[in-house]
């Protein structure tokens, strides 16, 4: 139940792809309100320190899952699923990814754009580049803006698959990334 198999996703995939689903939808509501603090807030310092660690976190997270998912055996795509569904799942899931990792590049581009290195949860430091480009910080910062609402796009197609799965297709796509399932459904 820890590990996935043919028909579903064990535990430790479960929990991971959650808790990474919470860590993104957090990390977006926190940037989006963090630009409009001004320099007399008290979060003005803070809220920057706590979106750079939890991205990081995030970063080590979303590489672990990758890793995960490389080692796991893949749950097969469902019967009814059309290829070409499959093939839109997997483009998805693809999109997400590589959006993901490329929010945390960026966002490491920023914050170290002064040649400082990010304080991760004031536990250590992660080193900034020894090299900087020109215009480092406003050249990240709009990919990171444009990456950060273009993932929040490619959510919102997830989560409208998975509902059209659940609701229209009453399938157990759903239900394999919720719980396993140790029944035959194929």
């Amino acid at each position: 139940m820890w590990h996935n198999n043919d028909q579903s996703y064990g535990w430790i995939a479960i929990g991971l792809h959650w808790l990474s689903a919470g860590l993104v939808l957090g990390l977006f509501a926190l940037g989006l309100w963090m630009v409009d603090l001004n320099y007399y807030s008290n979060w003005y310092k803070t809220a920057p320190h706590w979106h750079k660690s939890l991205g990081l976190a995030l970063l080590l997270l979303t590489l672990l899952r990758l890793l995960w998912r490389w080692l796991q055996t893949k749950p097969a795509p469902l019967a009814a699923h059309s290829a070409l569904e499959a093939r839109i799942g997997r483009l998805v899931h693809s999109v997400i990814y590589l959006l993901m990792l490329l929010i945390m590049c960026s966002g490491y581009l920023i914050s170290t754009a002064d040649g400082r290195g990010i304080a991760v949860f004031n536990l250590f430091e992660l080193p900034a580049l020894p090299w900087q480009i020109p215009n480092q910080e406003d050249r990240a910062g709009e990919l990171h803006a444009l990456a950060a609402w273009s993932l929040m796009l490619m959510v919102g197609l997830h989560l409208l698959g998975a509902l059209k799965h659940q609701f229209i297709d009453r399938d157990l796509t759903l239900k394999r990334i919720l719980t396993p399932i140790k029944e035959n459904y194929r």
